[in-house]
């Protein structure tokens, strides 16, 4: 149980990272005006997308489903907390699907939004992941 713990916190780090640091690209890229900057972070964004984001979310719900079906789900399904949790992590996903949405736009050049929209948008991972640390590790409810 403590293996799978450990290695669902692991790959939850790995993905809230691609999180905290691809919009911060997306700042950066939106900022920039040259094409040699462009395809750089084009190919930065792609890379940590797909090489460390999603596989980090994948295997981070792999865990998490294996700890809820051999262990957490009979002890604590009743618990308003781990609801809770998971309504967040479905947020977080969605948020994971709009920086796909994003990728997509400055991959083909229709990028219509500011660095100042970014910057914003870079904040909400931390939102996410205050509450969901609170939730797990407090349980309040």
């Amino acid at each position: 149980m403590l293996w799978l713990k450990a290695l669902h916190l692991i790959f939850m780090v790995t993905w809230f990272a691609g999180l905290f640091y691809l919009p911060r690209l997306y700042v950066y890229h939106a900022m920039s005006d040259d094409e040699i900057s462009n395809e750089r972070f084009k190919v930065m964004e792609r890379k940590l997308f797909y090489g460390i984001m999603t596989p980090g979310m994948i295997i981070t719900f792999i865990f998490g489903i294996w700890m809820l079906v051999d262990y957490a789900w009979g002890i604590y399904s009743s618990m308003g907390w781990l609801h809770a949790k998971l309504a967040v992590l479905a947020l977080a996903v969605v948020y994971h699907y709009y920086c796909y949405r994003y990728l997509l736009d400055f991959k083909f050049d229709r990028n219509q939004r500011s660095h100042v929209f970014y910057r914003w948008f870079n904040e909400v991972p931390v939102l996410f992941l205050v509450i969901i640390i609170i939730l797990a590790v407090v349980k309040p409810f």
